[in-house]
């Protein structure tokens, strides 16, 4: 090395090195946007709701039944000290809850003021899909009382439905209860 360059000038030349030397690497190929959420089962649907719209997901907990309140809140249970709602979903959506019990989970939203945990029938854990392939669906296939909550789809062996729980708690008929 010459001890007569600067600083800025030995930069320069290392800078150059490095990328004459890079120019002879595999260039990778594009990456493309990834869209994860939690996949869950309410009766025969598939749905998946956004990462960051679930807090965590619990095995269906010991809980206390609470009077006057609507058939499909199930009570509430003890979360590490607080006090988490546990809403029976298919019940609110007029489905039945799968009898399997041992297959059943509880996917916990916290979303401004509403602390609450959805008892689904099945989690398959972290989905990851294309961001580009969300499908916007149309008006006319979005009918019943999951309309207001469904936001697109994914399609792979079974359509997945994008399913909102944040819209969810900002919905009146969720978050009035009481009989």
């Amino acid at each position: 090395m010459n001890e007569s360059l600067t600083a800025f000038e030995l930069l320069l030349q290392i800078d150059q090195r490095c990328r004459l030397l890079a120019a002879d690497l595999p260039s990778q190929p594009p990456r493309r946007d990834s869209w994860s959420g939690i996949g869950f089962r309410l009766g025969e649907h598939w749905y998946v709701a956004p990462m960051s719209e679930v807090s965590e997901v619990l095995h269906e907990p010991r809980f206390t039944q609470l009077p006057g309140v609507k058939p499909w809140v199930k009570g509430v249970a003890n979360l590490r000290g607080r006090l988490l709602p546990i809403m029976d979903l298919c019940g609110f959506f007029g489905h039945e809850l799968s009898a399997v019990r041992r297959q059943r989970r509880v996917l916990v939203v916290e979303h401004e003021e509403v602390f609450a945990g959805l008892l689904v029938d099945e989690v398959f854990g972290l989905q990851h899909f294309a961001q580009d392939s969300l499908e916007l669906m149309p008006a006319d296939e979005l009918k019943g009382p999951m309309a207001t909550f469904v936001k697109g789809r994914f399609q792979r062996e079974q359509s997945w439905q994008v399913f909102s729980p944040f819209a969810l708690t900002q919905s009146q008929g969720f978050m009035n209860v009481a009989v």
